[in-house]
């Protein structure tokens, strides 16, 4: 959706020693065809609202401004990465158990505050749960999350003794095979994580962000998109509780647990197929499977929210009340970041020149056709 950029206030902090990210969308760009400046725009007004209602797993909006070609706003910078690249950095690329308890608790801690808000999530996945300077983690990139109305957060989070809806309706379903277009995901140096498309928030009907107590729009990450996504019988906050089953089967595994040879195939075991589990159960393994099961409506976490989640043997004993409190997380980032501040020191770039230079056309190597082609050639084609 836009560019982050490690930057740093020279006014104030001219040895760069506190430097934060600056996501910038430009309004000219062909992404803005793709509803990047509304979506930019909904992920402020998520940012700010969590800063009015401040989070230790979730970041706070430092700031934002706009100009006639650009969209920007700050947020904390978090030098441990993501837990993607941190997984891959694991000799095995696996967690053990208590690592994946830990990191599960942070985030079962950050989602309940978003449903609290009424702000369902629909894209957690490794590359958007960032590790902070302490060690903890923090959840990134609000653009495809969605405000559902007070009375869909009241159902879903108070009415523990009402019994499970009944099926929902199969006419409904939508064929998988009909696929809809991707926003093509950055390369990652050094990281052979299978590929994780983002699917382009294309609503099936018109899209509204305050209003209705689910949603159909069609969002997500392919490998972590939910049964009831696919099928477009509309959705809840139990996709955020799919999603963090998925992570958490590939924090233990290595690899999610639906993926296929391509989206189709994807999306079908998505639907009809069982999470497979290898060795001896254990309760995370029976976490995973009551997160992934099928239907919303039975799955973990739908009747009573976070608080079912937390109940979980396998967070028997977990004080929940003292995660911020833990000063050894299971990773803590380098303090050492002299390299990153001497690069920032070196001296700033416009940002405008910055996305200027994106848009000229590479220097092709001089051959006796190129002037020809030159002559009849469109700017558009080099």
């Amino acid at each position: 959706m836009g560019t982050v950029f490690l930057v740093h206030d020279q006014s104030r902090d001219p040895s760069a020693h506190s430097p934060f990210a600056l996501k910038v969308v430009e309004k000219s760009s062909l992404h803005t065809k793709l509803d990047a400046d509304r979506r930019a725009r909904w992920e402020v007004s998520v940012l700010t609202r969590l800063r009015n209602s401040s989070h230790p797993f979730l970041p706070s909006l430092l700031g934002s401004f706009e100009t006639q070609e650009l969209l920007c706003w700050a947020i904390p910078f978090c030098p441990g990465g993501d837990l993607n690249a941190l997984r891959y950095r694991q000799s095995d690329h696996v967690f053990s158990p208590p690592v994946i308890r830990f990191y599960l608790a942070e985030i079962v801690c950050a989602l309940e505050h978003l449903h609290s808000l009424g702000i369902v999530y629909r894209d957690l996945k490794p590359e958007n749960i960032l590790i902070q300077q302490s060690g903890h983690v923090t959840l990134t990139d609000f653009d495809l999350s969605r405000s559902l109305s007070p009375s869909s957060v009241k159902t879903l989070m108070m009415s523990s003794s009402s019994e499970p809806e009944t099926d929902p309706p199969r006419k409904h379903r939508r064929n998988i095979s009909r696929v809809i277009p991707m926003m093509a995901s950055e390369k990652r140096k050094g990281l052979k994580k299978a590929k994780s498309a983002r699917v382009s928030p294309i609503s099936r009907r018109r899209q509204s962000f305050a209003n209705g107590e689910r949603s159909n729009s069609f969002v997500g990450t392919e490998e972590y998109v939910s049964p009831e996504v696919i099928r477009g019988d509309g959705h809840e906050f139990a996709v955020d509780w799919w999603a963090l089953g998925v992570l958490s089967y590939e924090m233990l595994y290595g690899t999610t647990p639906f993926r296929g040879k391509n989206r189709k195939e994807t999306f079908w075991k998505v639907l009809m197929k069982p999470p497979e589990f290898i060795g001896k159960p254990s309760p995370l393994k029976d976490l995973i499977g009551k997160l992934l099961e099928k239907e919303p409506t039975r799955r973990l976490g739908y009747r009573k929210g976070a608080c079912e989640i937390k109940e979980h043997e396998f967070f028997r004993g977990l004080r929940w009340d003292l995660l911020t409190e833990v000063l050894r997380p299971p990773f803590l980032p380098s303090r050492d970041d002299r390299d990153l501040t001497e690069e920032l020191k070196k001296g700033g770039i416009d940002i405008r020149d910055y996305f200027q230079k994106l848009k000229m056309p590479p220097s092709p190597s001089w051959s006796p056709s190129m002037e020809e082609r030159r002559r009849n050639a469109s700017l558009t084609e080099f």
